[in-house]
C-alpha cells in the first residue's frame, strides 16, 4: 500500500509539473493568450445569442423556455469545456499529429507513465473562456427557471458535470487510440464528441427517433444532461424511461472513461513506432 501511494504521489507530482510547463509557455505571450481566451468566449456568446433570437421569434421549443435551454446549454459548456481543458492531450487531431510526427515515440522512451505524459502534454487554457461563459449562461438559466433546490440536487450537480467530463474524456481516449493506425476516423470521433455535446445542449425529445436512439443506445449521452435536467427542473419525462434514468450521468460517464482507458491500454500494447 505504501509503495502504491508513493507511485501515485510521484505520478501526480510529474503531472502537475507538466501542467506547470504548459501554463508558463502559454502565458509567456499574454496578449496573444487573452485574444485566444476572448475569441473562445465570444464563440459561446454568439452561439447562445443565436438561440436567444430563435426564442425571441417562437417563444419556446416544444414547451421549453429560454431559461431551461440555457440551463442545458450552460451545463454542457462547463462540462465539455472542462473536459477539453483536461484531456487536450488526447484530442484526436492533436494526438494524431504527435503520432505522425514521431513525437509520441519520444514520450514512450521516458520512464514516466505514458497516460500521465499525454494528459500533461497539452493544456488549452483558452478553454477557460468557454467554461466561464458557460457558467454565465448557466447562471442565467438558474435565474429564469423555478428550480426548487434540495440538498440532494446540490450534491448531485457536480456529479453530473463530472459525468460529462469522464464521458467525453473517454471518447477522446478512444479517438486518440484509433490514430495509432489511421487518421481517417477522426471526423467520426469529432461527430461523437463535439457533435454529441452540441446535440445534448438541447432537449433530446425534439430530435427524430433515429438520432435520439443513437445517443441513447449506442452513445448514451442522453443520460449526461437531458435526464439530469428533467430532475433539476422538476419536469416529467416525455420519453417514458425508468425513474432512475436521471441519476445515470456519473455511471455512464465513469463507464465510458473505463472503456476509453481499456482501449488506450490495448492500443499502447499493440502500437508500432512510426519510425520517424
Amino acid at each position: 500500500m505504501r509503495k502504491r501511494n508513493r507511485v501515485f504521489g510521484h505520478t501526480l507530482t510529474i503531472y502537475l509539473r507538466l501542467l506547470g510547463v504548459q501554463l508558463r509557455s502559454q502565458l509567456q505571450y499574454r496578449f496573444s493568450f487573452l485574444l485566444d481566451l476572448l475569441a473562445t468566449a465570444l464563440i459561446v456568446l454568439v452561439e447562445f445569442a443565436s438561440i436567444a433570437l430563435v426564442f425571441g421569434r417562437f417563444g419556446s421549443i416544444q414547451g421549453w423556455s429560454l431559461g431551461e435551454v440555457a440551463f442545458l446549454y450552460g451545463m454542457v459548456e462547463m462540462g465539455f469545456g472542462l473536459m477539453d481543458l483536461l484531456f487536450s492531450g488526447f484530442d484526436p487531431p492533436h494526438f494524431g499529429q504527435a503520432v505522425r510526427r514521431g513525437t509520441f515515440d519520444q514520450l514512450l522512451l521516458r520512464p514516466v507513465n505514458i497516460t500521465t505524459q499525454v494528459l500533461g502534454s497539452a493544456l488549452e487554457l483558452r478553454r477557460l473562456g468557454r467554461i466561464a461563459f458557460g457558467a454565465a449562461i448557466f447562471a442565467y438559466g438558474l435565474q429564469h427557471t423555478a428550480i426548487v433546490w434540495t440538498a440532494a440536487k446540490v450534491l448531485y450537480l457536480p456529479l453530473v458535470l463530472a459525468g460529462m467530463v469522464f464521458f467525453f474524456g473517454g471518447l477522446f481516449m478512444i479517438g486518440a487510440t484509433i490514430t495509432f493506425w489511421t487518421v481517417d476516423s477522426i471526423e467520426v470521433m469529432n461527430i461523437l464528441t463535439y457533435g454529441g455535446s452540441y446535440v445534448i445542449s438541447y432537449p433530446m425529445h425534439i430530435y427524430q427517433n433515429w438520432l435520439r436512439g443513437f445517443f441513447t443506445y449506442l452513445v448514451p449521452a442522453i443520460f449526461l444532461n437531458y435526464y439530469p435536467a428533467l430532475y433539476f427542473l422538476g419536469r416529467p419525462d416525455p420519453l417514458g424511461y425508468p425513474g432512475f434514468a436521471p441519476f445515470l450521468a456519473p455511471v455512464v460517464g465513469a463507464g465510458m472513461l473505463l472503456l476509453g482507458r481499456a482501449a488506450w491500454r490495448w492500443g499502447i500494447r499493440h502500437y508500432q513506432s512510426t519510425g520517424s
